[in-house]
């Protein structure tokens, strides 16, 4: 198998944000930025890393050219950006993090310098709601496969609540591997349509090996606890209702959502909940599972081409 070529190479740098030493990737700089190419910032999903993206962006710069600034940082508790001293994960923080980001990235911008922003699952509910929260900061929005959640109940709380505590009572762990090889492999057993030698290039920026030799996934495992907090849908929807960008909704016709909720949350509840949006636009990528930057980065990125440039 021939190992994956990299055709835009990437620079990584660290800054403080929020008091957490961040790790951000960048393709290109700040001089790349135009009127029509705005920055375009990339957000991972659960248990992932930004170099996730490095596909998309080879794809992207294959098709428009390497002209574009593209930020992608690894969230709190993943990647090469630092775990905080916390029991858990919330929005609230992400929110938190992404507005430091940029207020760091566009501190010598325009006051009205606007972004392209762009979400994979848990980075594109990030981004559903930080849309509708900044929404003059936006020029274009994308989101990938970020369905958001269940609809909870005020009388869900206590049960959410003592799940919580009992799980704090129990210490969280994240399975290691015997080499780069086996986290490769794992990868794809998770998704099948990942070809080897984009799960072999994962492998090395989604793990890193122990003092021992074993590599361990750079995640914190503190991100297995469920959330304290139930999902409040109508707050979410009135963020995504002040959403001003156009939103670029992108699926793969292989993510089966009952596999996570089981009949409690559908596709249609969601295309129901996105008709809130004001401007839409939807597309479904084939054949793609829920990773579909990895299983169709070529088709994705001419999405985002045409998108980006309407």
């Amino acid at each position: 198998m021939t190992p994956y070529a990299v055709r835009r190479e990437s620079h990584s740098d660290f800054l403080t944000l929020r008091g957490l030493r961040y790790h951000v990737r960048q393709w290109g700089d700040e001089s790349l930025v135009t009127p029509d190419r705005p920055p375009l910032v990339l957000l991972h999903g659960w248990m992932d890393v930004g170099a996730s993206f490095q596909f998309l962006v080879d794809e992207l710069a294959a098709i428009e050219g390497p002209d574009r600034w593209v930020i992608a940082p690894d969230w709190r508790g993943f990647g090469l950006t630092e775990t905080p001293q916390a029991d858990g994960y919330w929005f609230p923080d992400y929110l938190g993090d992404l507005d430091a980001l940029l207020d760091t990235l566009l501190a010598h911008a325009p006051a009205d310098q606007q972004i392209d922003l762009v979400g994979h699952s848990m980075g594109g509910n990030v981004v559903m709601l930080y849309g509708g929260i900044r929404p003059k900061r936006i020029r274009r929005l994308v989101n990938l496969e970020g369905f958001g959640q269940p609809a909870s109940r005020p009388e869900d709380a206590p049960g959410r609540y003592a799940k919580w505590l009992d799980e704090l009572k129990e210490p969280s762990s994240l399975s290691s591997y015997k080499s780069v090889d086996g986290v490769a492999r794992r990868l794809q057993k998770n998704n099948p349509l990942l070809p080897t030698d984009r799960a072999d290039w994962l492998a090395a920026h989604w793990s890193a090996p122990d003092a021992a030799g074993d590599w361990r996934i750079l995640g914190d495992p503190n991100h297995k606890r469920s959330n304290a907090n139930i999902y409040r849908k109508e707050e979410a929807l009135a963020c995504w209702a002040a959403i001003e960008a156009p939103l670029l909704w992108v699926e793969g016709d292989q993510t089966d959502t009952d596999r996570w909720w089981a009949g409690r949350y559908t596709k249609a509840e969601f295309h129901e909940r996105l008709s809130v949006v004001r401007r839409v636009e939807k597309h479904m990528l084939s054949p793609a599972g829920h990773m579909l930057h990895h299983d169709q980065p070529r088709a994705l990125a001419e999405r985002l081409k045409a998108f980006l440039g309407a």
